[in-house]
């Protein structure tokens, strides 16, 4: 079957690989859409592991249900693309984000278990989720994303009346910010160094105003404009300039929420974190509860993540899908792949 694999730096090839085969502990399934993660675009961009086929946020039918008996042949699912081992103390207490194999033999992050990228996978019988009639196999691809940016809300444990800043206008930004309101943010402003994807998130309904992350006017009006700080800095860029950004603009005794990831080593201002007093956590992945909350809220109505989608495309238009989110310049924060075209 077709798929999309890391050839080299920024470098992907189309190339037919042998087809999953069904077994008793995995799920088969035929993949209908398939979204593009910012993840993904660091596995790209440093061109390893060398035949990587990723995807990670998808949604499909199954082929081959394996001894789940709740499912069927054709049934609609989607699933957390994880591999928990279900027996250390994060695991038992529902922390699977914690567990040192949970990324291990991840959909589409692992040699083992190819992604979304491909018209079939395997997907681990227990992490697979029915959708609700309700819920389209786009908004099925949009579920992962969505339970990251609830997992760093839930952190920031945000009150009513907050003050908030999200930093970084990709899907994890915009979703955190959704949430944000959702929680009860009094205002909740988003800086970004792509001025489409500032001014998509203000004509989206997502930020009440947005800001150039690059003008050096920006830090010292927004410290003026929340007198001294933001309550909540919710930070999905991942490099020193964003980090320590967050750390200026949050308020003596604020919240930090790192959910940026950075392959590389980064230099940060410690001293702001100690004088100000701040609680700064790192947020990965998500509860599988978190991830179940998100597909009722979808299917409810509750929130409304198609409006991030930018674009459907084949697997011929990946490359071209990567390198327009990388542009700096394109409005797309969202991408989602379609095998079968």
């Amino acid at each position: 079957m077709k798929s999309v694999a890391i050839k080299g730096v920024r470098e992907f090839e189309i190339k037919e690989v042998e087809e999953p085969t069904p077994s008793e502990k995995d799920v088969l399934i035929e993949v209908e859409k398939c979204g593009i993660c910012g993840s993904d675009i660091h596995y790209w961009e440093n061109g390893e592991p060398v035949g990587l086929i990723m995807g990670h946020e998808f949604s499909g039918t199954v082929i081959h249900p394996g001894t789940r008996t709740d499912l069927q042949v054709g049934d609609r699912v989607t699933g957390l693309p994880i591999s928990p081992c279900l027996e250390c103390d994060s695991c038992e207490t529902g922390n699977i984000q914690y567990c040192k194999d949970t990324w291990t033999h991840a959909v589409g992050l692992s040699m083992d278990y190819p992604g979304g990228l491909s018209k079939k996978i395997k997907v681990r019988q227990d992490m697979v989720l029915k959708l609700p009639d309700t819920v389209s196999f786009e908004e099925g691809a949009m579920v992962e994303p969505t339970a990251v940016g609830l997992h760093a809300i839930h952190l920031a444990d945000i009150k009513v009346g907050a003050k908030v800043l999200v930093i970084g206008g990709g899907i994890i930004g915009l979703v955190s910010a959704m949430f944000a309101k959702k929680e009860g943010a009094s205002s909740v402003i988003l800086t970004e160094t792509n001025p489409e994807r500032g001014k998509k998130s203000v004509s989206l309904g997502i930020a009440d105003e947005w800001y150039d992350a690059k003008d050096q006017n920006t830090v010292p009006t927004l410290l003026e404009k929340t007198n001294g700080g933001f309550d909540v800095v919710i930070e999905c860029v991942g490099n020193a300039p964003a980090v320590n950004s967050s750390l200026t603009l949050v308020r003596p005794g604020g919240t930090i929420v790192l959910v940026g990831v950075s392959t590389k080593d980064i230099s940060i201002y410690t001293v702001m974190a100690v004088m100000k007093e701040l609680k700064v956590l790192g947020a990965i992945g998500y509860t599988k509860e978190e991830f179940k909350t998100c597909i009722d809220l979808i299917a409810t109505k509750q929130v409304e993540v198609t409006k991030f989608v930018d674009d459907i495309v084949g697997l011929e238009q990946v490359q071209a899908s990567y390198e327009r989110l990388t542009s700096g310049t394109d409005s797309a924060v969202k991408i989602l792949v379609d095998p079968k075209r």
